[in-house]
């Protein structure tokens, strides 16, 4: 069974592990095994800074479960309008917890335009969820992003 909830920053070290593991095993085609690449990527993922963001004023952060277990982390701005994070843990991809966590995200978005930016790795993931391009490719750390849209 799937739930998704605020995080809490007890949940700090976990998500930090979703991350790290997402990140490093399913985001290949970003980063491309580049050291200097990963580095830049996770350094803001350790479990100090991760727990550093839920005293952030512009973050609320969820969790997806999987039968208990922290199997997605996700993040929306407080202004409402964007996804910063959404990060599933590779042993929990394609079981459906990425899309309940997506789903759940633009529930507290919605209604009225929302954003993010895509990784290549998640790109058709966002795209099957009905989000659009919007505008020119980005570069972060020397990968490409993807900038998109979805009317909620």
């Amino acid at each position: 069974m799937i739930v998704v909830r605020r995080a809490e920053r007890t949940h700090a070290a976990a998500m930090s592990a979703v991350l790290i593991a997402s990140i490093t095993e399913l985001c290949i085609a970003d980063h491309q095994r580049d050291p200097e690449r990963l580095s830049r990527w996770l350094a803001n993922k350790t479990p100090e800074a991760v727990a550093a963001w839920f005293d952030a004023e512009t973050i609320t952060l969820f969790v997806a479960e999987h039968d208990g277990k922290i199997a997605a982390a996700g993040g929306i701005n407080r202004d409402g309008s964007e996804i910063v994070l959404n990060y599933v843990a590779p042993r929990y991809r394609f079981l459906g917890v990425s899309r309940a966590l997506l789903g759940a995200m633009e529930q507290v978005l919605g209604p009225g335009e929302a954003s993010l930016t895509s990784t290549h790795t998640a790109h058709r993931f966002y795209l099957s969820a009905g989000w659009t391009d919007a505008g020119a490719i980005d570069r972060y750390a020397g990968m490409t992003a993807f900038p998109m849209r979805k009317m909620l």
